[in-house]
This record gives structure tokens, sequence and C-alpha cells, in this order.
């Protein structure tokens, strides 16, 4: 039974664009991107991995709309996302003699997704982009909402624009080319959406998350729109994170702290660090008598079922102190004036944001997690 094609609209304005979510896009990405634009010639960066499974695809769906493409093909892994990486996709992109008007397509996970748009953000003053994204992580989050950036020394994230995509095509047929490992880093972020503001549809986790582990197509894309709508439902009505937007941000002032104590390497994925901190955060809020015990109780018994890391102890390795871990979270882009804002939960659905956190508290959690 073939699945039918689903869109999410995220109204910005003149900065409106859809999000098309279903089966075999990539064959049809020139027929979708011609509804926005009428150039005949594309430049695409992605990197190795994504190129040698789907690239040919790609291209032929784009040639069979009569569009022509170039493609960068960089190393893939999160060190690409920082200054040498940003520089050798700019120079290409000049040497390509990309014009404003162009479409600069950003092909791969969430690394390339931020390399490329903050690319795109940069050259011109704003040449335009699509997101097509290769992860589980990158469908429903990275590519959603217009953060681009790339990394500093000092931390994730700490050099970017806000550039909103012309177009986001996500194919659920490449989830199939995940490894385990990264399809369920992704699904920390799914998880994240139901715990964020929408119990029912942790529920609905609960039910259908092993089915959409094990390939269920129709239960993949009703995962990657429900993130999607709820995601858009955000960034219009915060799209710079001023308030509602960090919302988004659950588990990750953990997340940060960890993966920046891990090195950004394969010791800790990105969505396995938010999977680990969403539990942490509800742990927090529990002692805090913010919600019932429960609650944690509840979050980590469906992390678990779902073959995920939840506790400190599953990440290899040793980690930094409790208070190492804290001097860490200080570095994280929520500091408003000096005062670290944590996401907490009154409950699951029921995520919202302070900076009226004890960090006592905080310490003695990390130390009993790290114990």
């Amino acid at each position: 039974m073939a699945t039918k094609m689903e869109i999410v609209h995220v109204g910005l304005g003149d900065r409106a664009y859809d999000i098309h979510i279903g089966q075999g896009l990539l064959g049809r990405a020139g027929e979708l991107i011609r509804t926005i634009s009428d150039r005949k010639r594309m430049m695409i960066v992605t990197e190795e991995n994504v190129a040698a499974l789907h690239l040919k695809t790609l291209q032929g769906g784009l040639a069979a709309a009569g569009i022509e493409s170039e493609a960068l093909v960089l190393p893939a892994g999160e060190s690409t996302k920082s200054w040498p990486y940003f520089e050798q996709t700019v120079e290409w992109l000049l040497a390509q003699k990309v014009e404003r008007k162009d479409l600069v397509i950003a092909f791969g996970g969430g690394v390339i997704g931020d390399l490329t748009g903050f690319a795109a953000a940069t050259m011109r003053r704003g040449v335009g982009f699509v997101q097509i994204p290769t992860s589980l992580l990158a469908q429903v989050d990275s590519s959603v909402g217009g953060k681009t950036g790339i990394n500093a020394p000092q931390g994730k994230n700490l050099i970017g624009a806000f550039h909103q995509p012309s177009l986001v095509l996500a194919d659920v047929d490449v989830l199939g080319t995940m490894t385990n490992r990264d399809f369920l880093s992704g699904y920390g972020e799914v998880v994240k959406y139901g715990l964020l503001g929408d119990a029912g549809f942790f529920e609905w986790l609960e039910q259908y998350g092993p089915k959409l582990a094990a390939g269920d197509v129709q239960a993949r894309i009703s995962a990657v729109k429900r993130s999607c709508e709820m995601k858009a439902d955000i960034v219009e009505r915060d799209e710079t994170e001023q308030g509602d937007r960090a919302l988004l941000n659950l588990g990750h002032t953990f997340c940060h702290a960890l993966e920046a104590a891990t090195g950004y390497g394969d010791r800790l994925l990105h969505g396995e660090g938010v999977a680990i901190g969403c539990a942490l955060a509800f742990e927090l809020s529990s002692r805090l008598g913010l919600c019932s015990q429960e609650d944690p109780s509840r979050v980590r018994a469906h992390l678990k079922a779902m073959g995920m890391k939840v506790d400190l102890s599953d990440i290899e390795g040793d980690l930094p102190s409790a208070e190492a871990l804290v001097d860490l979270m200080a570095q994280d882009k929520k500091v408003v004036d000096g005062q670290l804002r944590f996401i907490l939960a009154r409950g699951i659905g029921e995520a919202f944001v302070t900076a009226d956190v004890p960090m006592d508290k905080v310490v003695t959690l990390l130390r009993d997690a790290l114990d």
C-alpha cells in the first residue's frame, strides 16, 4: 500500500516554507524543488557516506526535472562542522559562481545541514537553500527552524546564524540505510517532543516506538510529521529563541556538557545525550517537587524499552566530576546574564524554562548519577 506524502507548513510570513514527508522524495526532488525555483543548475553539499548511498538517486531526481547539479562531498562526522570545512564549502560555492537567486542543497544529517545552511546564510548575504535531511535526527529537528552554524573549540554551535530553508524534503526511505544506533540517536529527539509538549504523542510512542524502530514506514512518517508540527509551531511563535523556543532544548543542557566531556565523538551521539539529558531533567524536576516520581520512571522505562542509553554509566569510559560537568554547562548558549536556564517539567508534556534552579541540587543529582 502506497503511503501518502504529508506536508507541514512553517508559517513565517515571507520566509514561510513547507516540509514534505514521505517515501521516494529523492526521486521527486527536482519536481518538488521546481515549485519554488526555476533555476536549472543547483549545488549539492553532502558527505561521503550519504553520497555513496543516495547521491545518484538525488541527482537523477533533479535531472528528471531538467536540473543539472554539482556536488561537494565532505568527510562524515561532527568534526566537519568546523571552520576549515566551512571555508572549503564557501570557497567551492564561490568557485561554482553561486548567485543570490540560486539554491544550495544540504544533503545529509545535522552536520551537513547546519554547515551548508550557515554557508548559504553568509554567501552574498544570504542565498536560498533546501534541506534534504538523511537522518532521523535531522528530519525531526535540525533541518527545521533555520538554526545554522558550526562548532568552536569553546563549544557546540557557538558560530552561526538564523537562516530559514526554502524547502525541506524528508524522505523516510533513506532512514532504512541508517545503523540502529544512529536511528535510535534520532529517536532521542522524537521522544523529546512528547516530553516537552504533547503527553498524547509520548503515549503513542510508548505503543508504536518499537514498530517505528523496526522499520514501519507509516509509523515513521507519523512520528516525523508530529515532531515537525510541534517544532514548526514553536518556531512560528519564537523564531530566534527569545522565549518558547528554548523548550526545544529539553535535555540539551545536560547533553551539551556530556558531549563536551566526551569530545563530541562516537562515545556519545547527540540524540543519545538528549535522551540521557531528558531522563536527568525529569529526575531533577522530581527532586525539586515539580513532578511526581512516576514521571522520570516512565521516561526511563520507555528509553530502556527502546534499547537506548539512559544512565551516565551507559557512556563508555570515564566522565569528569559532577562539579566539572556543571562548569561545562556554564559554557552553554542558554546562559543569560550569567544564569544558566534549565528546561524542567511539571509532568510529561508540560515542560517550562527556568533559571531558578539551585546548583547544589544539580551537583548532587550528577554525583548520584555518576556513582
